[in-house]
């Protein structure tokens, strides 16, 4: 199995997405998933949080150099791609991405990966996690 490969998430919260909080476009994807998300079925933590931390050692993330997002979805937790597009699959705006998965995960994963590798240069890193707004707050762990 590849390190990377869904597997079981049992006991953990269904919908939680694991993000880098201080990645400018990690951000502006879990601003997107609330905008998207009508039923509130996602909730959120930064990698850097104390939560965040705890979740990533679990499933072999490096909170200081974060290489994936994750999200806990049917009691299993999904990185990379499969995270990305199980999500965007569940928004009702997005819902046909999730044809994507049928392409190997051998051909979607260097793709997130370059955008991973490369998202502090494109698109920034502030110096905090980011703040949610009092209405979202309720939405995020820590």
């Amino acid at each position: 199995m590849n390190r990377w490969s869904p597997r079981d998430a049992e006991g953990q919260p269904q919908g939680l997405i694991l993000f880098d909080g201080v990645c400018v476009f990690c951000s502006r994807w879990v601003r997107f998933v609330i905008d998207h998300d009508r039923d509130a079925r996602f909730s959120f933590t930064p990698i850097q949080s104390e939560s965040g931390r705890v979740l990533a050692a679990r499933f072999g993330i490096d909170p200081e150099v974060p290489q994936t997002n994750a999200v806990i979805w049917n009691g299993r937790i999904h990185f990379k791609s499969d995270a990305a597009l199980t999500v965007l699959g569940q928004l009702p705006a997005t819902r046909p991405l999730i044809i994507l998965k049928a392409a190997p995960r051998g051909l979607r994963d260097p793709v997130y990966d370059v955008i991973a590798r490369n998202r502090y240069r494109i698109f920034g890193r502030t110096g905090t996690c980011m703040v949610p707004s009092v209405r979202d707050r309720a939405r995020f762990l820590d």
